[in-house]
């Protein structure tokens, strides 16, 4: 399986928690990273047609407010199993970088304890 990409992966990851409308994803993704990734409304929605064309995420249900229409994206069941594969191989690379440091540490760097 290819690598996710960083700000597909936060956007599955902010839906996981349930349906999100569009500036909601980006208001949470900007919280998950911890203000390091802040996607543009054009980013994210050519993201959200991309996983939905993938069949990962789909739209829950639209309102209108204050005249406006409001989309609700959520992850399908494909779309959560490949958000946790991906959590999962992201969590085995990083106990390999780690042991990897543990042992032998960056040349001229302390060893991590």
């Amino acid at each position: 399986m290819a690598s996710m990409r960083r700000p597909s992966f936060l956007i599955m990851s902010a839906l996981a928690a349930g349906p999100l409308h569009g500036y909601a994803v980006i208001k949470e993704v900007s919280r998950l990273s911890d203000d390091t990734v802040r996607l543009a409304a054009g980013t994210l929605y050519a993201a959200l047609d991309r996983l939905t064309d993938e069949g990962l995420v789909e739209v829950d249900r639209e309102e209108t407010v204050d005249g406006r229409l409001r989309r609700y994206y959520r992850l399908t069941g494909p779309g959560a199993s490949t958000l946790a594969a991906e959590a999962e191989q992201m969590r085995r690379d990083a106990r390999i970088v780690l042991q990897r440091l543990r042992r032998t540490g960056p040349a001229g760097a302390p060893r991590l304890a």
